[in-house]
């Protein structure tokens, strides 16, 4: 049967390697999990049983990109599928609602977030699901080098919405990571389905060279595979915005096609590119991080990392992209020590202050309400000064420990326009609906345009006149009326609720302990980065090296086809020593931002200081606009912990002075 779906759905005559234990796993009503390498069909592995399994696939996937190539692909092959993202309108989101209600569509692709959405969780606990689909699932460890912290609570959900199987895919898993995730989703070892990690076809190729020779060498390199009748598609990878558009800047004054790819341009622009790129429009994208994932491109033939990749996953993940027609491609490596700092610094600037760890503490022991406690997290990330992401990581950490527990969800604020005049709108009802409609409209606050609703104030109208105004209720009624377009519905501040499980904490001592767990953290991937640089300086195979690095002996002891195995060891050169910090002026560079501070009533102290010289970003440095100042980054190529020392010196001289 799978043959046929496969032969006749999608076109293929056999699948690919590792394809079909995994498809005979979920067609029989098991969980499992597929570790494939880059381009190697993991998405087959959900798309085909989709077609087999009774009810809706849910898959959960970390980027807009790849959920909108998968979704081509399978509109492609006639196979009904859809989103709901941020992005898309109302009417939209809408519309793909009905379909999923009515059965029609089979495949619904949403971000983690989105299961955090009370309308999208009222909505989808009404759906039967077959199966949950976790894409780029090493994302659920903490071992794993990109841990989301909402991924954590994917289990949970599947507990919630009953959904009876899983399926975890991933490109980059350690066995550590493999293990972390089979476990949390209950998933047999038989069941778990790693197909190797070396790709016969990929040339790695580590070139060692200071930073001054890197855009000469990159012209030239990238010259006469763009020269010929048919240039070869190319990605050069940096990790900074400013140095994507300085590199591609550099190469168009070459005469090369290159454009910059990054984060910091408006999503239309980012579309334009990228639609570019994939029809051959554009022959080089200099890019960071930003761009590839799900790009669905078989002939990419280079891979360029000007700058070093965050770590061995990322790396393999990022060459993935190349080849995947299985046609020879060169993966090249600019490697030096000049941007070793910056990586760093990206590492220590997701470690919290202790000041900060102990203000989230203070809130959850000083606002909760019997034993809820309600927090909007834009909010506590400014009052505790830590990063949204370091932030949903402490609170798991806190999860973790036992202290709290999520329990739901929901947006403050409910606030809507009518379309029609409200008494055309009760008109449409009858009977206890006409009832409660009117509780709904009465009791909404008017003002010129925009109704907000007062739940509480339609609660108690609802005991005083017997109806039923349960927030679920409240919350389907308004989603309906917006689908008939009656009104026009907007929901603002997503306030998550935490149970509190231990309130006779000892705040100090348990401050202590989570600053030293993410210090561990901060240690492990430092760990992973000096791991990667002496990648690049391996004595022996790279494809060989690479392979174990995730559990992989199966690669060749010698493939032949890397600059170790034609004889090139690389010895990476020092960066040129920096000017020495004690002949840096630190009231030229810091004393800017102090003054902001002191202004603020609150006195910057050594870790804002340090970040804000090393050009890492707080909530509190963003709110006085440090950027824009002249000391910003003036030290990022300085070991972070040297800076720290330094300011930690020139602020204790401020304060005896």
């Amino acid at each position: 049967m799978i043959e046929q779906t496969l032969q006749n759905v999608f076109g293929y005559g056999e699948f690919r390697p590792g394809q079909r234990p995994v498809i005979e796993a979920v067609t029989a009503g098991r969980s499992a999990a597929a570790i494939f390498p880059t381009g190697s069909g993991k998405s087959l592995c959900y798309q085909l049983p989709a077609l087999h399994l009774p009810h809706l696939t849910l898959v959960v996937s970390p980027l807009l990109a790849l959920m909108q190539d998968q979704l081509a692909f399978l509109e492609r092959h006639g196979i009904a599928a859809a989103s709901i993202d941020s992005g898309q309108s109302r009417e939209r989101t809408a519309q793909v609602m009905t379909g999923v209600k009515r059965g029609e569509i089979r495949i619904l692709m949403i971000s983690v977030e989105r299961l955090k959405n009370e309308r999208f969780r009222t909505f989808i606990k009404g759906v039967p699901i077959s199966l949950l689909v976790v894409d780029e699932a090493h994302c659920i460890s903490e071992w794993g080098h990109n841990f989301r912290p909402d991924y954590l609570k994917l289990p949970d959900y599947q507990r919630e919405f009953a959904i009876p199987q899983a399926l975890l895919l991933t490109a980059t898993a350690t066995p550590r990571v493999i293990d972390d995730m089979a476990r949390r989703f209950a998933i047999a070892a038989d069941d778990v389905t790693t197909t190797g990690f070396y790709r016969p076809n990929l040339n790695l190729l580590i070139e060692p060279l200071a930073a001054e020779a890197k855009p000469r060498l990159l012209r030239d390199w990238l010259r006469p595979r763009l020269a010929s009748d048919t240039p070869q598609p190319s990605i050069v990878y940096v990790t900074l915005q400013q140095t994507a558009e300085r590199v591609a800047g550099y190469l168009r004054q070459a005469g090369l096609d290159a454009v910059a790819y990054h984060a910091g341009l408006d999503a239309e622009n980012r579309e334009r590119i990228q639609r570019d790129f994939m029809a051959g429009d554009v022959g080089v994208i200099v890019a960071t991080i930003a761009f590839g994932m799900g790009i669905d491109k078989s002939d990419i033939r280079n891979v360029v990392h000007f700058d070093p990749p965050k770590s061995l996953e990322n790396y393999s993940q990022e060459i993935g992209r190349a080849g995947r027609d299985g046609a020879t491609s060169d993966c090249l490596v600019l490697a030096g020590g000049d941007n070793l700092r910056v990586l760093e610094n990206f590492v220590y600037g997701d470690t919290p202050e202790p000041a900060g760890i102990r203000t989230v503490i203070e809130a959850i022991l000083g606002e909760r309400e019997g034993n809820h406690w309600e927090l909007i997290l834009n909010r506590l990330s400014q009052r505790s000064d830590i990063r949204p992401l370091p932030l949903k990581t402490l609170l798991v950490q806190l999860e973790m420990r036992g202290v709290i527990a999520p329990r739901y969800a929901y947006f403050a604020e409910y606030r809507f326009q009518y379309r029609i005049e409200p008494e055309d709108l009760v008109a449409r009802f009858a009977g206890e609906r006409r009832d409660f409609v009117t509780a709904i409209i009465a009791t909404a606050e008017r003002a010129r345009t925009w109704c907000r609703l007062d739940f509480e104030a339609l609660h108690r109208e609802g005991r005083e006149r017997g109806l039923d105004t349960r927030r679920a209720r409240v919350i389907a009624a308004l989603d309906y009326f917006h689908d008939q377009g009656w009104i026009r519905l907007e929901t603002r501040q997503m306030t998550e609720v935490y149970e509190v499980l231990q309130s006779d904490i000892d705040p100090a001592r348990l401050t202590a302990e989570l600053h030293a767990d993410f210090h561990t953290r901060e240690a492990a991937e430092i760990a992973r980065i000096h791991a990667m640089l002496a990648f690049f300086e391996s004595e022996t195979c790279l494809s060989r090296r690479l392979a174990e690095h995730f559990g992989d002996d199966r690669a060749p002891h010698r493939c032949g086809h890397c600059s170790v195995c034609a004889g090139r060891v690389a010895r990476l050169p020092e960066p040129p020593a920096p000017q020495p910090l004690a002949e840096r002026n630190f009231p030229e560079l810091a004393g800017e931002l102090i003054e902001r501070a002191a202004d603020e009533g609150d006195p910057a102290g050594r870790e804002l200081v340090t970040r804000f010289l090393c050009g890492l970003t707080t909530p509190r440095l963003t709110r006085l606009k440090a950027r824009r100042l002249p000391g910003f980054a003036a030290l990022e190529g300085y070991p972070y912990g040297e800076v720290r020392g330094w300011v930690a010196r020139h602020l204790t001289a401020r304060e005896s002075r």
